[in-house]
């Protein structure tokens, strides 16, 4: 049910504010139904405060408007080639959360410093270059073939989240929730990772051991984390 899903993003786009993520309207979620093609998302520039479920835009995966009275998020072109590019997602999230955009803005991948990091990302968060000044004649569906031509040659599920050179993070999961979960912890170790280099400038990543040791303890066919593991 079409009712359903645009239940689900609006929930989804309430924990953004929720977790501090978003200041005004500088964000979105987005959650596909894969049988249907069908792409729920924020109407541009409404205010969180008068948002609502009926509000959320139905889009197909061609940036067809299937149904709602609003315009879809401005980002949208960039969603959908990211559901396109990375077929075993099911949500997207963009927000400017001050800490990874800082990481951003400063044309940085975060390193992994420590074991919150290692967790959930597997290695450093990737920052992909600018567009060009052509790319820049549709921006936000080549921001999206952007991200997805930086994750070429990485595994975008162990990896749930890039930088954006001066603009600001996406992060995705298997639906919308997941993907704003990865958006919160996205922006804690970026918050984490600014401040150790400001403790320790000489700061180097984890030992690689100990980031393998932690990620798949929680990931993968031998994860032994939390329950119904091992």
């Amino acid at each position: 049910m079409l009712e359903e899903l645009k239940m689900r993003v609006y929930e989804a786009n309430m924990l953004l504010p929720k977790y501090g993520l978003v200041t005004f309207t500088w964000g979105n979620v987005s959650e596909i139904d894969r049988e249907r093609g069908l792409v729920a998302i924020k109407p541009s520039g409404v205010e969180y405060e008068k948002l609502s479920w009926e509000d959320i835009v139905i889009m197909d995966l061609e940036g067809r408007r299937v149904e709602g009275k609003y315009n879809p998020s401005t980002d949208t072109p960039t969603h959908l080639e990211l559901y396109k590019a990375f077929p075993r997602i099911g949500g997207v999230v963009h927000t400017h959360s001050s800490w990874a955009t800082s990481w951003a803005q400063a044309g940085r991948s975060i390193p992994c410093y420590g074991t919150t990091h290692a967790d959930y990302i597997y290695g450093e968060v990737p920052c992909a270059r600018c567009l060009t000044e052509e790319e820049l004649k549709q921006y936000e569906k080549n921001t999206g073939l952007l991200i997805a031509e930086e994750f070429k040659d990485r595994d975008y599920e162990a990896v749930p989240a890039v930088l954006c050179k001066n603009h600001g993070p996406f992060s995705w999961g298997r639906d919308g929730f997941e993907a704003v979960h990865n958006a919160v912890v996205l922006e804690e170790v970026a918050k984490m990772a600014a401040r150790c280099e400001q403790i320790n400038p000489r700061v180097q990543p984890a030992p690689q051991a100990l980031q393998d040791k932690h990620y798949f303890r929680k990931h993968g066919a031998g994860a032994y984390y939390g329950q119904g593991n091992g």
